[in-house]
């Protein structure tokens, strides 16, 4: 990238956020400190108005504003790309919000740019995936959590498992994230003095609170590996013939899967398992196409489920 250019896109960047540290700037234009530092020296001289502190990072003074910035083509693209995810994968509040913020991007496109934005949204798509629910919570309040998040506001939520009857209880966000076709909800539990994972459909009734909390969490990143870490996982590996493997679909990426590769008439296939049992009730959807090379124990599990299947259709 032409210097010239990468001043421009880091005084943008300076601008996108209340403190930027030297490090994310580096990484970002995959360029050293040392080019950083005289970047910034290059601004502080063309009269852009840097706030240094050692140890944090840079910010600019609040009153700076840059003129209205035109987008590149690529840009303008990345937001119709954006928006299909959102429509897909959010809730509706979310996708308004962000049908009213397209539109205030699009004032500042270039005519041609805005043409080529209206005519390509009609060329992409994100479809389901046909292995999920098609069915889709229109009122997640993915909004409210983050507003919860970003205050450090304590929300009181009624929380329906499976299993149990909902319960109230006081929690202090973390951060959401979207696995599979569910939102999820990251926060400490006071009712539980521990961290737990909410399921944000499952939330039958949520209120925040004015109470406000002051203990650092850990960040939701760190959070997603530690958890990750700590799950006891099995290596699982079968063998599943060759014929049948082309009907699987996307199905084995829910179950661990790691790796596979071709052995004579059929396909090894090795996985990391979090729920043996979980996997044996996928597994007895394979039928008679598939065999268990390790571990030997989910051959005892998957004969246990058959066995009971058998006396249920026995007795039914």
């Amino acid at each position: 990238m032409p210097r010239l250019d990468r001043l421009t896109s880091i005084l943008i960047q300076l601008q996108s956020k209340r403190i930027v540290k030297a490090q994310e700037i580096a990484d970002r234009f995959e360029i050293s400190l040392r080019t950083v530092y005289r970047d910034i020296r290059t601004l502080e001289q063309a009269g852009v108005p840097i706030i240094s502190e050692a140890g944090i990072g840079y910010s600019i003074m609040k009153e700076y504003r840059l003129p209205p910035v035109h987008f590149t083509e690529d840009e303008a693209l990345s937001f119709i790309t954006a928006g299909k995810f959102i429509e897909r994968l959010t809730d509706q509040s979310t996708i308004e919000a962000y049908q009213s913020a397209l539109y205030k991007i699009k004032a500042v496109l270039a005519h041609g740019q805005k043409e080529l934005v209206d005519d390509l949204s009609e060329r992409i798509a994100v479809l389901k995936n046909r292995y999920l629910p098609e069915e889709r919570n229109e009122h997640l309040n993915i909004g409210l959590f983050l507003k919860a998040i970003n205050e450090k506001r304590v929300i009181q939520i009624v929380y329906q498992s499976p299993v149990k009857q909902g319960q109230s209880r006081n929690v202090e966000p973390v951060g959401i994230y979207s696995s599979g076709s569910n939102w999820y909800l990251i926060a400490f539990c006071q009712l539980r003095n521990d961290y737990r994972n909410f399921r944000i459909d499952r939330i039958t009734s949520f209120e925040i609170l004015s109470e406000r909390f002051t203990g650092t969490h850990l960040g939701l990143h760190d959070f997603l590996i530690q958890t990750r870490t700590e799950r006891e996982l099995t290596e699982v590996i079968i063998l599943i013939d060759k014929e049948a493997y082309s009907y699987l679909g996307d199905q084995h990426y829910y179950h661990g899967f790691v790796s596979e590769k071709s052995v004579g008439s059929q396909i090894e296939m090795n996985f990391l398992c979090a729920s043996l049992t979980g996997f044996a009730h996928w597994f007895m959807l394979l039928g008679s196409s598939a065999d268990i090379v390790k571990p030997l124990n989910l051959r005892k599990i998957v004969s246990e489920k058959l066995d009971q299947v058998r006396e249920r259709l026995e007795a039914s």
